[in-house]
């Protein structure tokens, strides 16, 4: 059971009018207002407190930031937008192909307005709970801490997603928002802006909550090390990665170290259950947003974000977004060894039933990827058909899965005319912390200690077959996955590794474009990738990836607008 539902503080203000000619009563005070001092109270602080934590997962299908799947997937080329062609939410074409992408988009402005809901919030609260006694709420530094590292999570996304954004905290009047440019902070002091939102938290969260779903000390030492981690890459004002910072990558490892050493996380022991209710809040979940459903509201609060990425068949009904590019199902590949094909894995494609059993994949892939003629969601008896498909001649035959659950789950949720359920999203994983720190490693070169790391993920993936079977019992796909040896692994080796790796373990999570930009190699991947997927898909023909330019999201040109030319556009809008 989640722990953590959705409050909201609700403030009634009544207006009345009356019919006379004496304009005193304006000057009456309204009735029904409650003043601060009213609401900063230890009980209402709470509430306040709670209300931020719901922000995680208020999103939309228009603008959906709890996946982040159409900014981490659909731009790094693992999926397709999918949906009923090109026009059906539009804003998701123009992210795919990065040429028609514009400034204007309502979407974009939707998506920064939402998460700077999230930063309101826990500025409010914070402010508020600068007000109150110790005394009189002896966990003040452990809400300060939780907000602190609920405002780095709204931050970082923000960063990620657009690099150039004003930084308000709770100390900035309201009275001089207007006052605050996007770029008063370089792109290194808004990430040290970010770190210290994190540092504060590890200082004052306690290693265990009592309560499901708050942060806790181990999980802003991850966030920390994953925000010194994107730092570390240094960036040009063109976006260029220009140097690694080798005392950020230390700082990483001390950090990923110190949450293995908490004791508090493993690997599961089978990669499905991430991807199932019954893992929710398991050993590999650092930090999760938690979702819910029979909760006394009328709807639940329900994963809204992915809403649209359920197959079109009657069990669902809707919307056949979130379709796994060719690309990404050609990079399950493995070789006799049983290791990534790295340079030829997208000479040839997985499509027919049979080539699936012909060649040999790493398992993540039917953990990953819905595929015809195999059994979706780990029911043998529930097999994926073509007809599931929205527009498979626009988008292909594959969906994603991770985000989804079986319509007999006792998470799910129809909000029609879309899907839902109160399966937890994760944002940090246990297997996430190890490749961290895996990677911060390859770039002190020190890839010995990474090896051991990269190879206990591929140990994890090869154990993960129990859910995979038919209904005889076989194995869906032909699965073999290896190891990698020691007589290989040098830096450069190593590092070609670990980013497929990266690839393979979080396909379809939201991560993937955010790296290729960390890498510095979005561009280059990018446009290869389009040169040989244009060839298959139509709605790719025209797309492009500009250097110096995509990178990011251009600054919404309603928030240029809203600050009266203050903000800056980023660089190629």
């Amino acid at each position: 059971m989640k722990i953590l539902k959705s409050s909201v503080l609700a403030i009634s203000l009544l207006a009345l009018s009356y019919g006379c000619n004496d304009k005193e009563f304006l000057n009456v005070q309204p009735t029904g207002a409650l003043s601060d001092d009213q609401l900063n109270t230890a009980a209402n602080i709470e509430k306040q407190v709670i209300a931020t934590y719901s922000q995680l997962g208020n999103d939309v299908y228009r603008a959906p930031y709890t996946s982040l799947w159409p900014y981490g997937n659909v731009r790094a080329g693992d999926a397709y937008k999918g949906g009923n062609g090109t026009a059906d939410v539009d804003a998701f074409h123009f992210y795919e192909t990065f040429t028609f992408n514009r400034v204007d988009v309502g979407n974009t402005d939707e998506l920064w307005f939402l998460i700077y809901i999230g930063i309101s919030r826990a500025n409010d609260a914070l402010r508020r709970l600068e007000t109150v006694d110790a005394a009189a709420m002896p966990n003040k530094a452990i809400r300060q801490g939780e907000m602190r590292f609920l405002r780095g999570h709204f931050y970082f996304m923000l960063k990620e997603l657009f690099k150039r954004v004003p930084y308000i905290d709770e100390k900035v009047p309201t009275a001089e928002y207007a006052t605050v440019s996007n770029v008063g902070l370089t792109n290194d002091e808004l990430w040290t802006k970010i770190a210290d939102d994190f540092r504060f938290a590890v200082a004052n969260l306690p290693d265990t909550q009592p309560e499901i779903g708050r942060a806790n000390k181990s999980a802003a030492q991850a966030y920390l090390a994953k925000t010194l981690l994107f730092q570390a890459y240094v960036q040009s004002d063109n976006n260029a990665v220009t140097s690694v910072d080798q005392a950020k990558l230390q700082e990483v490892v001390s950090l990923t170290n110190q949450v293995i050493a908490s004791g508090k996380y493993s690997l599961h022991s089978d990669f499905a259950t991430n991807f199932l209710t019954a893992g929710d809040n398991g050993v590999e979940s650092v930090f999760a947003i938690q979702f819910s459903r029979n909760d006394g509201t009328p709807k639940g609060r329900t994963d809204r974000g992915n809403a649209l990425n359920y197959p079109m068949n009657p069990d669902y009904g809707c919307c056949g977004f979130h379709q796994p590019s060719q690309n990404l199902v050609n990079a399950f590949k493995t070789d006799a060894q049983g290791l990534p094909q790295f340079e030829t894995f997208n000479n040839s494609d997985l499509s027919a039933p049979a080539d699936f059993q012909t060649n040999t994949v790493d398992p993540r892939l039917d953990h990953s990827v819905g595929i015809p003629s195999h059994p979706y969601k780990y029911s043998p008896s529930f097999i994926f058909e073509t007809s599931w498909l929205r527009d498979q001649n626009t988008y292909g035959v594959y969906m994603s899965m991770k985000e989804n659950v079986l319509p007999t789950d006792p998470s799910f949720q129809k909000t029609p005319p879309f899907m839902s359920s109160s399966k937890n999203w994760t944002i940090i994983r246990y297997a996430d912390v190890l490749l961290w720190k895996a990677e911060a490693l390859i770039e002190l070169n020190r890839p010995a200690e990474a090896l051991p790391i990269v190879n206990q993920i591929r140990q994890r993936a090869q154990n993960s077959t129990a859910r995979l079977k038919t209904t005889s019992g076989a194995n869906i796909s032909n699965y073999r996955i290896g190891q990698y040896s020691a007589g290989v692994w040098n830096q450069a080796y190593a590092r070609q590794a670990l980013r497929f790796e990266r690839r393979l373990e979080f396909a379809l999570e939201g991560q993937r474009f955010f790296d290729l930009v960390r890498w510095g190699i979005a561009a280059d991947y990018l446009n290869t990738y389009f040169e040989k997927e244009k060839t298959k898909r139509q709605h790719l023909k025209d797309a492009r990836f500009t250097r110096g330019r995509d990178e990011y999201l251009p600054i919404p040109l309603n928030q240029i607008n809203f600050s009266k030319g203050l903000y800056q556009q980023n660089p190629g809008w």
